[in-house]
Parts: structure tokens; sequence; C-alpha cells
């Protein structure tokens, strides 16, 4: 909110406010500021005093204006490496003869993260793609930190490098937690990891070379999309149905493209909360056979899932796919763990590519975390998640449709895909000014173009005062 009575003036309060989010990438390079007029009527400010803090952040090089179109947020104001960025252009050339082709900018991921993590109020915030820290609080944790490093056991694993592949302990129990699922793979398939997008990227390393055509589902993980444009693959965007993937789509692209790669998540896909069918899991297995590609399957959210959900590892049995997961979404964040699970002619050139960029990874938290699956301690706390979570959901959805909302999908998991009616690019940035971030539709697809599409986070859209400004605020832009 600006102040009048502040120690610094209306323009510089406004011109320090546009600032801080373009130095912190809450705006991305090469989006659009509002205009003068409604930059006016949503600050509550006259247009000369808006017009006096673009002419700051002009100065500042923080933006540009271009002729007839408005100010934009600058390409070197936010220090892009230009060799990624170049990279990100590959999107554009991945154009498929199937009607789907980019026509806007590639979405800005580490935009997204950091003001995932920017830590912009104290508010509960529905883009956020974690569950709050309360929900994750324990007392197992520290119980297993504190049994894992008696002196003893301490200086043994903290002096030398530990095990290449990860901590054998961890591993047996994971092998284990893999057959409750239906998925055959042997402590040696198994690769511990910095977390699971470290694991993805370990695949990508070892199965891919720059100028590769991967197919990635769409909508998606932005950041999945930033990192193989970044690293020279040639993105081609697959449909995301009800089902599973737009079968159609891939086997056109199969032939026109040859992909060595499929990114896929089948259950709880993220934002749409989808979960994959047999009959399409099946068919799926079927063109990766013909076509001769690998699929890697994320299941970050197997936690939150029933067992019996449709795999496509389980189905394949690790052959032409590789599993991969961790423990950040349901248990620990900041301990970083992750794994995947390989067919056993792959597992010595993932293991390669992993040493080739942090050696090993970090045993303790690895022989911590074995404890709290042998104990059921992780099995437990899921259990609790998951009930809480559905009282959540329940109560957001609720709240969505009582505030002029519907959803795009049915709810289920974590998120929720939700309709608003109005370009949510535009409503995000307004709703910045109430200490509350939201993920517009834009970020989850491989081309920025404009969405009336959010992804809310059901443990974070309980409160109906977030609603309350979220209406607002939208019934002002129609």
């Amino acid at each position: 909110m600006l102040l009048k009575a502040a120690s610094q003036s209306l323009t510089e309060q406004l011109a320090g406010r546009f600032a801080e989010r373009i130095r912190n990438r809450l705006l991305a390079s090469g989006s659009r500021l509002p205009s003068v007029r409604q930059c006016a009527q949503q600050q509550g400010v006259s247009a000369s005093t808006v017009v006096a803090a673009y002419d700051r952040l002009l100065a500042q090089g923080l933006v540009e204006a271009r002729k007839n179109r408005g100010f934009y947020v600058r390409e070197v104001a936010v220090a892009t490496d230009t060799r990624a960025q170049s990279a990100m252009n590959l999107v554009a050339t991945a154009k498929p003869s199937t009607g789907f082709q980019p026509q806007h900018n590639p979405v800005n991921a580490t935009a997204l993260i950091r003001g995932m993590f920017h830590g912009s109020s104290d508010k509960a915030q529905p883009g956020m793609g974690v569950f709050p820290m309360d929900w994750l609080e324990t007392s197992f944790m520290p119980a297993a930190v504190r049994r894992v490093t008696s002196a003893r056991a301490l200086q043994e694993f903290s002096l030398n490098y530990g095990e290449p592949a990860g901590d054998s302990g961890l591993r047996q129990a994971l092998s284990k937690k893999l057959a409750s699922l239906n998925i055959p793979a042997a402590p040696e398939q198994i690769i511990t990891t910095v977390g699971a997008t470290h694991a993805l990227d370990i695949v990508s390393r070892t199965l891919l070379r720059a100028g590769d055509y991967v197919m990635v589902e769409e909508p998606g993980w932005a950041i999945e999309f930033a990192r193989l444009a970044a690293m020279g693959m040639r993105i081609l965007p697959v449909p995301r149905r009800a089902d599973g993937p737009d079968l159609a789509v891939m086997a056109r692209y199969c032939e026109v493209h040859a992909p060595k790669l499929f990114v896929s998540v089948s259950v709880f896909h993220n934002p749409t909360g989808y979960c994959l069918t047999p009959g399409s899991a099946h068919r799926v297995l079927q063109l990766a056979n013909t076509h001769n590609f690998h699929i890697v399957e994320d299941d970050t959210y197997s936690h939150l899932a029933p067992e019996h959900a449709t795999r496509l590892c389980a189905l394949d049995g690790l052959q032409r796919t590789v599993y991969v997961s961790g423990f950040a979404k349901i248990l620990a964040p900041g301990w970083r763990v992750g794994y995947l699970a390989a067919p056993p002619e792959l597992v010595e050139r993932l293991l390669d590519t992993k040493l080739l960029a942090t050696l090993t990874t970090p045993a303790l938290l690895e022989k911590a975390l074995a404890w709290c699956i042998d104990q059921g301690q992780l099995r437990r706390h899921a259990e609790r998640i998951r009930t809480r979570l559905d009282i959540a959901r329940a109560r957001s959805v609720k709240l969505a449709l009582a505030h002029g909302c519907s959803f795009a999908a049915e709810p289920a998991g974590l998120f929720g895909w939700v309709e608003t009616g109005v370009d949510t690019d535009a409503l995000a940035q307004r709703m910045l000014d109430e200490g509350y971030l939201l993920a517009p539709g834009a970020l989850f697809h491989a081309a920025r173009q404009p969405s009336t599409l959010m992804r809310i986070n059901f443990a974070t859209t309980q409160d109906a005062a977030f609603w309350k400004v979220f209406a607002r605020l939208r019934d002002g832009m129609k």
C-alpha cells in the first residue's frame, strides 16, 4: 500500500516497488508493466506519479519503453545468461506438423523459482508448490538425525565421500517401497540424488544430446521446460488430457521428429491433478517400443496417491522407463533427497553422470531418511498429510466456487487448475500488491501465452480472506 505520509514520495515508493520485483525476478524479462492509466487506478495515485515512477525505472535501466506499446522489463535487467536464453529460443524451432506451434516467448522459469521462495508476505501463498511449514513439522525427523549422528557414526561417514550410488541402507528401503507400487527395482538399480529435479537432470544429461527432440506434457512444470531448453533440447509439447497424454499428437511427433525421450507425470499431474489410466499407459508404452524412445516418469507426488494408481514404470517393469521421485514435497524440502530407479543397462551411465556433477550425496540425511522409512514413520506421516489435504481441498474448492471460479480439471491431489475468466498474468501482479503470490497459467506452457487459468495449492487456499481479495481484483479487471 502506497502511503502519502511516508518518508518517501509516492513516486519513490512506486518505483521502488517495481524495482524490487524486477531485481527479485518476480517480474520476468520481457513482461509488460501495467499501463499508466491502469497503474494509477490500481495504486490510487495520479497518472503523473506513475509516469514519474516509470521514468525512474527507465533511468535505472530496469525497463524500456516501446513505442505505442508501453513499458517492458528489460532483458538485461535480470542479468539473464545469454547462452541459456539462446537455448531457450530452441523451443520455438520445435514446430511439429500437428498444429501445436509455439507463438510466444518461453516462460522465464527462474522468475517462477525466485517468486515461489521470495517470501513476499506472511500470508498463505496460493501459488506455492509446497505444503505449509506447520504441516511438515514432526518429532521423528530430529530423532532420526540424532540417531545417525552419534560421535562414532558421524566420524565414520563424514570423513569419506560415501557410496557413489547413495547410502546402501536407503537404497534397500527404497527398493521395498517401490515393490509396494509394483515397480521391480533392486537396490543396485537405484541412485540417490539431490532432490527429484537433480534426478531428472541426470536422466536428461545421460540420454540426450543438444538438438534432440523431447516430448513433455503441456500444461506442465515450467522448470522442466526451461531446464531442457537451456540444455539445447527441442521441446515438443504434448497436450495432457484427463486419461493421459494426447496419443495422436505423440504419434505424429514420433513420425516427424523421432524424439529420444518423453517426460511424464502419471499420478496427480502438475498442474491439473489428472491421473493416467491403464489403457492410455499401455498405448504410451507401445509407442515407446515402436519408436525407440525412453520415458522418464516423475512421481514427485507418489506419497499423496494410492498405491494402486497407474504408473508406467510398473507396467513396463523398468525396461524403457526411468522412475524419479523424492521427499521434498512430503517430508523435508531442505534435505534435498531424491532418487531414480532405472533399467540395469542404464545404471552405470546414469551413475557416471551423477559423479561428474556432485561426486556423492550427503550420507547423513540419507541414513536418517532410511531410518524414517524402515520405522514406518514416513508412511504414517504421509497418511496424516493426505487426511489433512482432503479436508483442505474440500474447503478450498467450496471457496473457489463461491467466488465465481470453476475448475478446468476435477480437483485432486495438491493442486487445482482454476478458470478465473481474466488474464492471470495481469491478475498476478495485482495480487502481489496485496501480498499474495499466484501461479498464472502461462507459467505451465512451453511458450508463454495469455491464459485465464491459474494453479492453486489446496493447502494454502483455505482462507476466505484470500478469495475475497481475489474476487475484488478479478472483478475490477472485467
